[in-house]
């Protein structure tokens, strides 16, 4: 084997460095995650609105339940997609701490809308405010989780 010459050896290791940053950037959540998320906001939105308020408690905790077995599986964010698994050293161990963060930044959204709209004299605000959400989340999640990230160095 013929001895390898510094520059191509630093050539080499930033291409590797480089190839390794790119998987990196595209560990995250699964394009469905978000849409689930978005379809049980706007569920919950409208049980929230038009049933007891015993219900919209039990169904927000049973939403809570099944989207943390769902989240457990996939919130490490390194299977976003069926082909790929990186391993853990690769994706960061704060994604999760980030998604979280960012769950609760969206309920104080659903929150704030609601109680905008409901203050406005619109009907069914709760509706609203979860089918506004819901868009964001469905439309915009992996954009918005991308910038966290960066924020966040995750």
């Amino acid at each position: 084997m013929e001895p390898i010459a510094q520059h191509e050896a630093r050539e080499a290791l930033e291409a590797i460095e480089h190839a390794r940053r790119g998987v990196a950037a595209e560990v995250g959540l699964p394009r469905w995650y978000w849409w689930l998320l978005a379809a049980g906001w706007v569920v919950l939105g409208v049980v929230g609105d038009l049933s007891a308020a015993w219900f919209a408690t039990v169904a927000t905790v049973a939403y809570g339940a099944v989207h943390a077995t769902v989240a457990s599986r996939v919130l490490s964010g390194r299977r976003r997609t069926g082909g790929v698994q990186v391993s853990a050293e690769t994706a960061s161990r704060r994604l999760p701490v980030v998604v979280i963060g960012m769950l609760v930044a969206l309920v104080a959204l659903t929150i704030g809308t609601a109680l905008v709209l409901d203050a406005d004299g619109t009907e069914h605000a709760s509706i609203f405010a979860g089918i506004f959400v819901a868009a964001v989340v469905g439309f915009g999640g992996p954009e918005i989780l991308g910038v966290l990230r960066r924020w966040a160095r995750a």
